[in-house]
C-alpha cells in the first residue's frame, strides 16, 4: 500500500523509499529485470511503480518557495481559471508527481483538473502525445485544505534531464487568497474555463510571471538525492534573463549533469526575493523568514540530503536592519543544528558585496564583513561556498565586479550567476545523508 497522504511529507518520503526498496528486493530475488516504462504507458499501480523505479525512490527535481498573498491578484484569488506553468527540471525520470500548495489559503482549494505534458512547438503549447491527466488518490479533482499541501499520484511520463514540463491546473474557485511564488522569472499562461487538456497555447489569453498553487515536482530516476538552495533574490534569480534558466542554481545544475549518473542530484530552488533570516519581509511576496520556512522549504523536500544557506544581505540592508552580527550568526547556527538533526549536510555561503545599492552604508558593510568572517572560519557548516570572493571587484572589494553586476549593484547578472556556479566544488554538495 502507498504511504498515507495524511502523514507529513518527510514521513511519506521515507515510507515511500521503504516501499520501493521492498518491491525492488522482491523483484531481484525473483530474477526480474527492472525496466523503465515507455513514455506513453498507463500509470502503473503503486507496487508496479515502485518495482519499476527500483530502490531509487522519489527525488525532487524542481521546487519553488511559496509566500503569503497580501495584495493584488494573489490576495483576490481566482475563479474558473486555468494556469499553465513552465517548470524547468534539473534531473529527469520515468515518472513524475506534482505537489500542490494551499499553505497560505484561507479556505479549501478545489483543483478541478490537472495535467502534465512536455512542451510543444510554440510558447504555451504542449505536445499532445505527452499530455497526461494527473490524479489524486485516483480522482481527477482534489480539495486541498487551508494550510495544507497534497502530492499527486504517480504519472508515467519520461522527462529528460534539463528539460521543461508544463503543468496545467484548473481552479473552479473562487479560490480566496492564492498561495504563490511572486517572481518566477519564467512566463506562464492563464485562460478562462478548463483548458488543462488543450494542446495549443493560443487558448490562453493572459500571461503571468508568478508560480501559482505549486511548490514542487518529483521524479523517479537514478540520482543520489536532492540539494536545496535556501536563499533570497540572488538565489531566486533577480537580474537574470527571464525564461532563459540562468539563475545560479540553474547554471550549477548544468554542471551537475556532467557527473556520472549515480552522482547526479535534484536541484531545488527555495529562494524568495527580499527574504530574510530573522524577520518577515517588508513587501508582499517576500515570504516568511528563513527560520520560519526552513522545515517546509528545505528540511522536508523530497530526497533532500543537503541544504545550501545563502541568506543575510536583506537582514543587513533592509529597514529594521540588523547591526549585531551575533544575531545573524545565531540564526545560521539554528539552521545548522536543525539540518543536522535531520541527517542533512548544511553548506554556508558568504554574503556578496553591495556597495552602490541604495541602502549601503559603512556600518552595514561592517556587519557583512563580520558575518562572512564567521561563515568562513567558524567550522559550523559542513562546507562553505565563498560567494563574496567570486563576486567582489578586486579593485574595490565592497562592490560587485562590473562584468558580474546586473546594474543595480546588489544582484548579479547572468555572467555573475554563471561565475558563482562555476566556483562551487560539486563534491561538497553530495546529498547523501550524514
Amino acid at each position: 500500500m502507498p504511504p498515507s497522504r495524511s502523514l507529513p511529507r518527510s514521513l511519506r518520503r521515507w515510507a515511500g523509499l521503504l516501499t520501493a526498496a521492498a518491491a525492488a528486493g522482491a523483484a531481484l530475488m525473483a530474477g526480474a529485470t527492472l525496466a523503465e516504462p515507455p513514455a506513453d504507458a498507463a500509470v502503473p499501480s503503486t507496487a508496479a511503480a515502485d518495482a519499476t523505479a527500483g530502490a531509487t525512490g522519489w527525488v525532487g527535481t524542481w521546487a519553488t518557495a511559496v509566500a503569503r498573498p497580501e495584495s493584488g491578484a494573489a490576495l483576490a484569488g481566482f475563479t474558473d481559471t486555468t494556469f499553465r506553468q513552465r517548470l524547468h527540471v534539473s534531473v529527469g525520470g520515468t515518472q513524475a508527481r506534482l505537489r500542490l500548495s494551499n499553505v497560505y489559503g484561507t479556505q479549501p482549494l478545489v483543483v478541478g483538473a490537472a495535467t502534465l505534458a512536455l512542451p510543444g512547438a510554440n510558447p504555451g503549447d504542449v505536445d499532445a502525445a505527452t499530455l497526461r491527466p494527473v490524479t489524486f488518490s485516483g480522482d481527477a479533482s482534489v480539495t486541498v485544505p487551508a494550510g495544507a499541501e497534497v502530492v499527486s499520484d504517480p504519472v508515467a511520463l519520461r522527462i529528460a534531464d534539463d528539460n521543461d514540463v508544463l503543468v496545467s491546473l484548473h481552479v473552479p474557485g473562487p479560490t480566496g487568497p492564492a498561495t504563490y511564488h511572486s517572481a518566477a522569472h519564467s512566463t506562464g499562461w492563464l485562460a478562462d474555463g478548463d483548458r488543462t487538456a488543450t494542446p495549443s497555447g493560443s487558448a490562453f489569453d493572459r500571461t503571468t510571471t508568478s508560480f501559482w498553487f505549486l511548490d514542487g515536482l518529483d521524479v523517479r530516476g537514478a540520482t543520489s538525492g536532492a540539494v536545496v538552495f535556501l536563499g533570497d533574490s540572488i538565489t531566486d534569480g533577480s537580474g537574470s534573463t527571464r525564461d532563459a534558466n540562468r539563475r545560479w542554481p540553474d547554471y550549477l545544475a548544468d554542471r551537475m549533469l556532467q557527473l556520472p549518473r549515480p552522482q547526479r542530484f535534484g536541484v531545488l530552488n527555495a529562494g524568495i526575493g527580499g527574504n530574510r533570516l530573522l524577520l518577515h519581509a517588508n513587501s508582499p511576496g517576500q515570504g516568511d523568514n528563513a527560520l520560519a520556512r526552513l522545515d517546509r522549504d528545505a528540511l522536508t523536500q523530497t530526497g533532500a540530503g543537503t541544504v545550501v544557506v545563502f541568506e543575510g544581505v536583506n537582514d543587513i540592508q533592509q529597514p529594521n536592519s540588523q547591526y549585531d552580527p551575533e544575531r545573524l550568526i545565531a540564526a545560521y547556527e539554528q539552521i545548522v543544528e536543525r539540518g543536522h538533526d535531520q541527517g542533512m549536510r548544511v553548506i554556508g555561503a558568504t554574503i556578496g558585496p553591495f556597495r552602490g545599492w541604495g541602502t549601503w552604508t559603512p556600518e552595514r558593510e561592517a556587519v557583512r564583513v563580520a558575518v562572512n568572517e564567521w561563515i568562513r572560519g567558524s567550522g559550523a557548516f559542513d562546507a562553505v561556498i565563498d560567494v563574496d570572493a567570486v563576486l567582489r571587484d578586486p579593485a574595490d572589494p565592497q562592490r560587485i565586479r562590473p562584468e558580474y553586476d546586473s546594474g543595480d549593484h546588489l544582484h548579479p547578472g547572468d555572467a555573475g550567476y554563471a561565475a558563482m556556479a562555476a566556483a562551487v566544488d560539486l563534491s561538497v554538495l553530495s546529498p547523501r545523508r550524514r
